[in-house]
């Protein structure tokens, strides 16, 4: 059976998923960039962004690779791009160039309808207007078992954690701080939704937290 599953999702000492003023240039935010230092020199991420290097092993790589094999990707309109309210027209085609790394069915979570978009190495983002639950039945119904994977952001995550929708949650604790930007768990009471703690692991870039929800 297909679970829900947050994978490589990281947030500063302060909790915030990306830093503030979120523009073209700055996709992550001021300061949001860094948090993912952790990530960036792993073998896994090497092998999705090849830059002639071999990429590191480890503990962060072993986190970084743990839910790579899902069939459907959930995101909010933020991580697919910087343009707010109507599509002025469909130049836009997402931050990652004509092969995105997901390779299988994206469900965007929009107010503003778009037609189906194919890329590359197999991925489809598919735009979805009516609700963060609907997009949960139609990447369902795509991933044929898999696991589902929500890419973020904050607010997304936050959505979907809130309602108990979330079978499993890794979260790389960065240590920098932001000060302001996204926050993940603002107005969350985890421990009352059920969630708790089931994993935890330090890395010298990070601190690796595993939620996992009660049956």
């Amino acid at each position: 059976m297909s679970k829900l599953v947050v994978g490589g999702f990281t947030v500063s000492i302060d909790g915030y998923g990306a830093g503030p003023s979120q523009s073209l240039e700055a996709p992550l935010g001021v300061g949001g960039e860094a948090m993912h230092d952790w990530l960036v020199s792993t073998r896994t991420f090497k092998k999705l962004y090849p830059d002639g290097s071999e990429g590191t092993t480890g503990i962060d790589d072993e986190f970084a690779g743990r839910y790579q094999d899902v069939g459907a990707y959930i995101m909010g309109r933020n991580m697919f791009g910087p343009i707010r309210g109507p599509w002025p027209d469909e130049n836009w085609r997402g931050w990652w160039g004509g092969n995105p790394p997901y390779h299988v069915p994206v469900f965007v979570l929009t107010h503003h309808r778009r037609a189906p978009l194919p890329m590359e190495g197999g991925t489809v983002f598919h735009f979805v207007t009516d609700g963060f639950e609907s997009a949960l039945a139609q990447a369902k119904a795509a991933a044929g078992g898999k696991n589902i994977r929500i890419g973020g952001g904050a607010a997304t995550i936050r959505q979907y954690l809130e309602t108990r929708l979330v079978d499993e949650a890794h979260i790389a604790i960065s240590p920098i701080l932001l000060g302001s930007g996204e926050p993940l768990f603002q107005g969350l009471d985890l421990l009352a939704l059920g969630y708790a703690c089931t994993e935890h692991v330090a890395s010298d870039k990070a601190m690796h937290v595993v939620l996992s929800r009660a049956k």
